[in-house]
């Protein structure tokens, strides 16, 4: 009983940035996109726009979060004085349980040591409090759309991660660690050499706050273009 009861008080609160209204507001605008676009989930600057308009629907003040460039850029709104970071993942390896995020940031290429590393993606993470996620995970002849908070704190548990070499890259390699809370294998995170990226993978969606699901049906005109694979922005 004791284990149990410790697993619940671990699980995250919502923010309280995303309301009912809200949420009504996303999950209609994004049914819009499709009758637009029937096959491709909003991604990257498409599903900003969709937010940005979700919030203007219900009349709640907001702030876009003008990018000045640069691999570690953070925040992309301010709503009531929370920093929110925008980011989708889609594709046919999606799995429903399983977050995985392929970019996080960029981050410099030099020192590639596990010190600097880790000390320049908790300097990006400094600069947001959540992560709005929208997951578009293919089950034809439907896309199943989750919307998710994950909590920047959550991921700043990255400063405890034990960084080690992995695979077999001539020079310079990619480093990797499990991050852990407790006992608990939280995610694993990999800075990949080849292009700088820190990438989050197998971050369980229950250590983040579910706020909406839902169906939408994928029409059939462009059957015959490839699937879409893994992306995540």
């Amino acid at each position: 009983m004791g284990k149990s009861c410790d697993r619940i008080q671990r699980l995250p609160d919502p923010s309280g940035v995303y309301q009912p209204d809200f949420l009504i507001a996303i999950r209609a605008l994004v049914n819009v996109h499709h009758s637009i676009y029937p096959q491709l989930p909003p991604q990257g600057n498409y599903f900003e726009a969709l937010d940005e308009q979700a919030f203007r629907w219900i009349k709640k003040p907001f702030t876009p979060v003008g990018r000045t460039g640069g691999n570690l850029a953070g925040a992309d709104l301010i709503v009531e004085g929370c920093k929110v970071s925008l980011k989708t993942e889609s594709g046919l390896g999606t799995n429903p349980r399983l977050i995985n995020i392929t970019k996080l940031c960029t981050t410099e290429r030099d020192p590639w040591e596990a010190a600097s590393l880790i000390e320049r993606v908790l300097s990006h993470l400094s600069r947001y409090d959540l992560i709005l996620l929208l997951r578009a995970i293919w089950e034809r002849p439907l896309i199943h759309y989750q919307l998710l908070e994950i909590a920047a704190d959550t991921l700043r548990l990255i400063r405890t991660a034990a960084l080690r070499p992995v695979g077999r890259r001539a020079g310079r390699g990619s480093l990797g660690a499990d991050v852990l809370r407790g006992k608990d294998k939280l995610f694993h995170i990999h800075f990949d050499a080849s292009d700088g990226k820190c990438q989050i993978s197998r971050l369980d969606i229950q250590n983040c706050v579910m706020l909406l699901e839902w169906d939408v049906a994928i029409s059939e005109p462009y059957s015959h273009l490839p699937d879409l694979r893994k992306t995540n922005q």
